[in-house]
C-alpha cells in the first residue's frame, strides 16, 4: 500500500465521521469543540506576533530587565549524547553522584539517579528501551551499537505524539514548529533521507502505512518531521554551557535569531526547583527589553565573522540573517580587525583579496604588509580546523598547532577578539586545561592563566557584559588564579609580570571572581542566584576573602612579634 492510498483511505474515513444521517436539507455536520489554545506556558508578559521578514516571534508586552527570566520550561523532549549516557541521569540530567547512577536493566544504555528519576522517564523510555534492544540486536550490521541522539530524539517525538494523541496540544505544538521542507537546499536532502531511514528502522517499522498512527501520512510528512527537528532543536547543556545532548521545545523554538541577541537560553539548574523539574530551559534577558520589542537569541557562535555566521545559518537553518549587526556591522568589527600599525589605539579592518588596502579608522595609517596578513589569516584558519579535528585524538599535536599559530597571528597585529585568533586562543586554553591535571607545575598553571586571560580579553570585546560565554570565561580565570601555587615565585617590587604571585594573585582572583559573579547574575538569572556556577563562584569568593584575611593577620602578627622583640 502506498502513502497515497493510505492518505485517501484516511480522508474518506475522516469525512464519514463528520457526516450524520442524510436529510432533505443535506448532510448534517457534527459540531466540533474548538481545540485548546497552543503555548499555554507562555507568560502574560509575552506576546506571539508575526512579521513578514521573520515569521512568528515573541515580543515583550511589559518592560523586561536584564538578568530577569522571560520564561522557564522543561523541554518536552531531550536526550543525552551517547558519550554522556553513563555520566548523567537521563531524566533530570544531573551528573553522577558519588554513589553512582543506576542502569536500566533492560536496554543497559540509560542511567538514572534513582527509581524516582527512572519512573519519571518511563512514559517515553518504555518504547525507547525496546527500540534500543532491537537496534543493538542488529548492531553487527550497523555502524554503532547505540543510535545517535537525533535518531533517539525523533523516536521520542513520535512516541510522544502517539501517547498523548494526534489532536493533543502536545502534538499540535510539535507540529506547529517551522519546517523548511519546500526550500531545503540540495545538500540537505541526502542527510535528511539517511536520518529518516534510520528513524524508521529504530521504530521497528517495515511499511509506510505503519507511520500513520504517528501522524505521518505521506513522504512529505516525514520530511517535515526531520526538517522541524533540524531547524528547531537546541543543544542541551550543563550549567557551564558544556554540550550534553539535544532537546526540542516548541516554546523555545518561537524565539527568532539575531547575531546581536537581547536574551539567551540556558540551563542554570536553579537551587529552588526540585530535580523533577530539571532540565529546565530558561530564557534570560541579557539586556533591558522595552514593551513591543522582539526577543532574540543567537542560534550560532557569534564570535565568528559575518561571512562565517551567514554560512552557518544557511547550512543549518536555511536562512540568511538580516539583523542590524549583519546589515550594519561595526566599523571595524572586532572579529575582523588588526591593531593600528602606529599603536594609536585604533583598529584596521582585515584586508581581503579583492580589497587589500586597509587603514586605521582613527589615524588613517595604512597597513603595509597586507599579503603577510592574508597569509597569516589563511594559515590560522587551516590550523584551527586541524587542531579542532585532533583535540580528542592527538592532544599534543593539537596543542602544538595552537601554540605555534597564535604568535604568528599576534605578530600580524590581529586583535585578540579577531577570528581565527580568538578561536585558537580558546581552543588552546581548553587543551591546556585537559592536560593540566597530569602537569601540575607552576609554569603549566601560569601558562593556563595567561591563555585564560587572553580568552577573556577577546570575549570582552565581542560580547556585552552579562553574556554567559563572557561570564563563564571570567569565572574560569578567577578559579585558576585562586588555585594554590605549586611553587610561588616572589616578584620584585613594582613588577608587572602576569600572573602575579602570592597575595597579589589572591587579590586579583577575588576581584575577577566578583566581576564574574556580577555577570553570572545577569546571564543565568538573578532569581537563580546566577545558577549553579554563580553559587559556586559566590562560595569561592568567600573562601578567597578568608585566605586574604588570614594572610593579612599573619603579617600583622609577624610585625607585632618583631616589635615585641625590639622592646
Amino acid at each position: 500500500m502506498s502513502f497515497a492510498d493510505v492518505r485517501a483511505r484516511r480522508q474518506a474515513k475522516d469525512a464519514r465521521s463528520l457526516v450524520g444521517s442524510s436529510s432533505s436539507s443535506g448532510p448534517k455536520l457534527i459540531s466540533i469543540e474548538p481545540p485548546e489554545p497552543l503555548f499555554g506556558a507562555l507568560p502574560s508578559s509575552i506576546d506571539i506576533q508575526s512579521s513578514p521578514e521573520r515569521g512568528r516571534g515573541i515580543y515583550a508586552k511589559e518592560p523586561l530587565k536584564r538578568g530577569g527570566t522571560v520564561f522557564s520550561i522543561k523541554p518536552p523532549i531531550y536526550v543525552l549524547s551517547t558519550k554522556n549516557l553513563e555520566h548523567f541521569c537521563s531524566s533530570c540530567i544531573s551528573p553522577a553522584p558519588p554513589t553512582g547512577l543506576k542502569r536500566c536493566t533492560q536496554c543497559k544504555n540509560l542511567w538514572y539517579c534513582n527509581a524516582t528519576c527512572q519512573n519519571n522517564d518511563w512514559a517515553l523510555h518504555k518504547k525507547e528501551c525496546a527500540a534500543m534492544q532491537r537496534w543493538a540486536a542488529g548492531a553487527p550490521s550497523l555502524d554503532v551499537a547505540i543510535p545517535a541522539e537525533p535518531i533517539r530524539c525523533l523516536g521520542r517525538v513520535l512516541w510522544g505524539k502517539r501517547k498523548w494523541g494526534l489532536d493533543s496540544v502536545w502534538t499540535r505544538e510539535m507540529d506547529a514548529m517551522q519546517s523548511h521542507r519546500t526550500s531545503l537546499p540540495p545538500e540537505a536532502a541526502e542527510s535528511h533521507t539517511h536520518l529518516a531511514h534510520a528513524v524508521i528502522r529504530y521504530l521497528g517499522l517495515t511499511a509506510p502505512e505503519e507511520l500513520v498512527p504517528f501522524g505521518i501520512n505521506d513522504a512529505a510528512g516525514i520530511v517535515d518531521l526531520i526538517s522541524r527537528f533540524a531547524t528547531n532543536s537546541i543543544t542541551l547543556t550543563s550549567p557551564s554551557l558544556a554540550p550534553l545532548g539535544v532537546s526540542v521545545s516548541p516554546l523555545v523554538a518561537l524565539v527568532n535569531h539575531s547575531c546581536d541577541p537581547n536574551a539567551v537560553v540556558v540551563f542554570p539548574r536553579s537551587a529552588k526547583d526540585p530535580a523533577s523539574q530539571e532540565p529546565e530551559a530558561q530564557l534570560i534577558a541579557i539586556r533591558d527589553i522595552s514593551p513591543g520589542e522582539e526577543i532574540f537569541t543567537s542560534y550560532i557562535d557569534t564570535t565568528l565573522p559575518r561571512a562565517h555566521r551567514q554560512e552557518a545559518l544557511s547550512a543549518t537553518y536555511n536562512f540568511s540573517c538580516g539583523c542590524g549587526f549583519c546589515s550594519r556591522p561595526p566599523a571595524p568589527d572586532p572579529r575582523e580587525a588588526l591593531a593600528c600599525p602606529k599603536t594609536c589605539g585604533g583598529a584596521c579592518p582585515f584586508p581581503s583579496e579583492e580589497d587589500p588596502l586597509t587603514r586605521c579608522v582613527n589615524c588613517k595609517t595604512a597597513v603595509a604588509s597586507t599579503d603577510a596578513v592574508l597569509d597569516a589569516l589563511r594559515i590560522g584558519q587551516e590550523a584551527l580546523q586541524k587542531a579542532t579535528h585532533l583535540q580528542f585524538s592527538d592532544l599534543p599535536k593539537a596543542q602544538q598547532l595552537t601554540t605555534n599559530m597564535i604568535p604568528i597571528l599576534t605578530s600580524a597585529k590581529a586583535l585578540p577578539s579577531s577570528h581565527p585568533l580568538l578561536a585558537l586562543t580558546r581552543l588552546r586554553q581548553s587543551l591546556l586545561l585537559a592536560a593540566f591535571p597530569s602537569n601540575l607545575t607552576q609554569d603549566a598553571l601560569d601558562g593556563l592563566i595567561r591563555a585564560s586571560s587572553a580568552s577573556v580579553t577577546g570575549l570582552n570585546a565581542v560580547f556585552p557584559p552579562g553574556h554567559p560565554t563572557r561570564a563563564l570565561a571570567l569565572a574560569e580565570l578567577g578559579k585558576l588564579l585562586a588555585v594554590d601555587e605549586p611553587e610561588p615565585r616572589p616578584a620584585a617590587p613594582g613588577s608587572s609580570v602576569f600572573p602575579p604571585s602570592g597575595p597579589a594573585r589572591l587579590r586579583l582572583a577575588c576581584e575577577t571572581l566578583i566581576r564574574a559573579r556580577d555577570e553570572l547574575l545577569i546571564s543565568f538569572g538573578e532569581h537563580n542566584d546566577g545558577g549553579e556556577v554563580g553559587r559556586e563562584v559566590r562560595e569561592m569568593v568567600v573562601r578567597v576573602e578568608r585566605e586574604l584575611a588570614a594572610w593579612g593577620q599573619g603579617v600583622r602578627n609577624v610585625i607585632e612579634d618583631g616589635a615585641g622583640l625590639k622592646t
